[in-house]
C-alpha cells in the first residue's frame, strides 16, 4: 500500500551570515511508515541528509519504481524523514537568485545565447553562503521538531557524500539525540580544517567568510554525467540502467525552480538547466574531531559504506578508511560494496545499500556483521577487508 509524504515548513532562526536571525522554513518531507498504534517510545525516526551538489529528494525520494531509498525504509516500518539545508533543493537560497553570485568561473554556463545573463557580473555577494555552525544549526532544528512531533527522544541519521560534515559532528555534539549513524560514501579529510583552538568544534578566528568568494557554483547536466563515466566498469554491466543519468538530473532539476530556468536553451522553449550548489566552509571533521569523547563507535554506532569504483571519496585528500580509523569506539562497521560507484543510490547496487540500511537498522548488523571492515562482492559474499 503506497505511503502518502507529508512536507514540513520547519521554522529556524538563521545563522547562515547571508541572512543571519532572519526566520526561514527549512523543507523537511516526512514518510511515515510506523504501524497504527505504536508508541511514541517504539517509534523509530530516521532523518536523511544530502550531500554537496545533490539536493535530498533527488538523493532519497526520485520517483522511479525502487529508487526511492526512503520509501523503501517506511515500508520497512520506520517514520523517514528528509531535509535540505539552505542553499539546497526546495530550502531557501539566500543571495543565490542572482547568476552573478555564482563562481565567476562558471559565468560561461548562463552567458548569453544561454540564459539568464547577458554580459559578466561581478559577485555582489562575494562569500561562501553557509559554513559548519550553520550546518550543524539547522540540523539540530530539524531534529528538534522531529522529536516533538513525534515524541521520540533519538533519532537514526543516514548522510551521503557530504553530509558527513554535518552528521559526524552534530552527533559527538548532540550524541544524546542520536541512536545510530549510516555514511554512505561519507567525504572526510583526514587533515581538514581544525577548530579554534582549546574547543571541540569552534570556529576558527576570524571565520575566512570568502572561502570561497561567492555563495553558489554551477553544474551542468554534461558535467554530472561525465563525472559518474568515471566511476563506471565494463566489468559491471549492470551497474546502472539505461538513460538512468537523464532521470536523475530531471530530479535535481525538480527541486531547483530558479536553476532550471538558466542554462542552454532546449528545441521545445525549456532550458537544459543548471544545478546550483551551495559554497560552505567546514571546519572541525578530521582526525582529531572523530575520535573526540569516545561518541563514534561507543555511544553512537557507526555504519560506513562506499563503492569499490568511487573516486570521489577515496582521492586525493579525501579517505573512507581514515574515517574508520579514526573512529575511536568498537561499534564501528564498514562495508566496501563491488561494482557500486559514488553514486550507489541510483545503480544496480541501490537494492543492496537499502538492503544494509534495514539491516542496520533492525540489528545493528549488516550481513550478519557488527563490527569490523569487509567487502561485499557481486554475490554478496563478505570477506574481510584489511583497513591499513
Amino acid at each position: 500500500m503506497p505511503i502518502k509524504h507529508t512536507d514540513h515548513a520547519v521554522q529556524h532562526k538563521s545563522t547562515v551570515p547571508a541572512n543571519r536571525d532572519t526566520l526561514v522554513n527549512l523543507f523537511v518531507r516526512e514518510y511515515d511508515g510506523t504501524p497504527l498504534g505504536t508508541p511514541p517510545d517504539e517509534r523509530r525516526a530516521v532523518l536523511m541528509l544530502h550531500g554537496r551538489t545533490v539536493p535530498v529528494l533527488a538523493v532519497y525520494d526520485i520517483g522511479l519504481g525502487d529508487y526511492s531509498w526512503s520509501r523503501v525504509l517506511a515500508h520497512a516500518g520506520y517514520d523517514v524523514f528528509m531535509m535540505d539545508l539552505q542553499g539546497m533543493g526546495l530550502s531557501p537560497r539566500p543571495e543565490m537568485d542572482s547568476p552573478c553570485n555564482a563562481n565567476p568561473a562558471h559565468h560561461a554556463r548562463v552567458l548569453a545565447p544561454n540564459l539568464p545573463l547577458t554580459s559578466d557580473c561581478a559577485p555582489s555577494y562575494p562569500h561562501q553562503l553557509g559554513n559548519a555552525q550553520s550546518d550543524w544549526d539547522e540540523l539540530h532544528t530539524v531534529v528538534e521538531y522531529i522529536k516533538d512531533l513525534h515524541g521520540v527522544e533519538q533519532l537514526d541519521l543516514i548522510g551521503n557524500s557530504a553530509a558527513a560534515y554535518a552528521l559526524g559532528p552534530y552527533a559527538i555534539q548532540y550524541k544524546e539525540n542520536v541512536r545510530s549513524l549510516m555514511f554512505q560514501a561519507p567525504v572526510f579529510k583526514p587533515n581538514g580544517p581544525d577548530s579554534a583552538p582549546g574547543t571541540d568544534f569552534g570556529a576558527p578566528s576570524p571565520l575566512p567568510l570568502n572561502t570561497p568568494p561567492y555563495p553558489m557554483a554551477l553544474g551542468l547536466v554534461e558535467g554530472f554525467k561525465s563525472a559518474w563515466d568515471a566511476e563506471t566498469s565494463a566489468d559491471c554491466p549492470s551497474q546502472r540502467a539505461p538513460g538512468i543519468e537523464d532521470t536523475v538530473w530531471e530530479a535535481i532539476m525538480a527541486s531547483d525552480t530558479k536553476g532550471r530556468t538558466w542554462g542552454k536553451p532546449l528545441p521545445d522553449g525549456r532550458t537544459e538547466g543548471v544545478s546550483r550548489q551551495r559554497q560552505t566552509f567546514w571546519w572541525g571533521w578530521n582526525k582529531k574531531t572523530a575520535p573526540l569523547h569516545g561518541t563514534l563507535g561507543g555511544p553512537v554506532p557507526v555504519f560506513i559504506v562506499y563503492g569499490d569504483l568511487d573516486k570521489t571519496v577515496t582521492t586525493g585528500d579525501l579517505s573512507v578508511t581514515e574515517l574508520y580509523k579514526a573512529i575511536p569506539g568498537p561499534n564501528k562497521l564498514m562495508f566496501k560494496v563491488s561494482c557500486a560507484s559514488h553514486q550507489m543510490p541510483w545503480e544496480g547496487r541501490r537494492t543492496t545499500l537499502h538492503t544494509m540500511s534495514k539491516q542496520w537498522l533492525k540489528h545493528a548488523k549488516v550481513f550478519g556483521k557488527d563490527k569490523g571492515s569487509f567487502h561485499l562482492d557481486d554475490h554478496d559474499d563478505v570477506t574481510p577487508l584489511p583497513v591499513p
